[in-house]
């Protein structure tokens, strides 16, 4: 039997309280709801919910203040900053974008980014000189430069890779030649000279020396039978 202010549940069987009322053994009783709040049916927690622009406060709901240069949550109980601003205690401060900055995405951390060609340093976005035949890039601590293909970082400057005869060009690091020597030739003194190979042998893996033919084996200079 289903009892006062209750009704048969949609889905499985038994029945539920209404709207405003909470099961208590086999009854439902009232649920006292505060002045400007409306009743749930909320099973566990409390049975009543503060109307938008109210948040609840020791038992009671009162309203949401919504400072200068803000609007309200769409839960309608907290508010938000307006972009351009920031929380700062009950209040929305202005973020202070610097010359040749624009406001970003988010409002966390500094709350603005630099123009391209420009880096955040300390509160100011300050030009990257790109120096000749180099070019813009993203790094670790904002945007930076690198070389061009063919040229190396050097104070400042980008300088031309020499490359010598018998060698091409690899992407250059911060250490060791941007070059290699091709295959059948090896580094000597920034050049590339051609691998000697003795008498049954042929050059190795990666081309720059020589391993002996089997079953021939390596002493010193050249290749000995076993």
């Amino acid at each position: 039997m289903i009892p006062e202010n209750a009704r048969a549940k949609i889905y499985g069987g038994g029945w539920e309280c209404d709207p405003g009322f909470r099961k208590m053994d086999n009854a439902c009783a009232g649920v006292e709801v505060p002045v400007n709040s409306y009743p749930t049916k909320e099973s566990f927690g409390r049975d009543w919910a503060c109307s938008r622009g109210l948040q609840e406060f020791d038992e009671t709901c009162v309203s949401v203040t919504v400072p200068q240069n803000a609007y309200l949550s769409s839960t309608g109980d907290r508010w938000i900053c307006n972009r351009g601003f920031r929380e700062a205690g009950e209040f929305c401060t202005a973020i202070l974008v610097p010359a040749s900055g624009f406001l970003a995405g988010l409002s966390s951390g500094s709350g603005w980014e630099c123009d391209c060609g420009f880096r955040a340093v300390k509160e100011a976005c300050v030009s990257v000189k790109v120096p000749d035949n180099g070019f813009l890039v993203a790094s670790s601590n904002g945007l930076g430069w690198s070389c061009e293909r063919g040229f190396r970082a050097s104070d400042g400057t980008c300088l031309a890779v020499k490359v010598p005869q018998y060698a091409y060009l690899v992407d250059a690091t911060s250490y060791g030649p941007a070059w290699k020597c091709d295959r059948g030739y090896r580094t000597v003194k920034g050049a590339c000279v051609t691998v000697n190979m003795p008498a049954n042998a042929h050059l190795n893996y990666f081309g720059n020396s020589w391993e002996c033919d089997r079953p021939y084996r390596k002493r010193r200079n050249e290749c000995a039978f076993r």
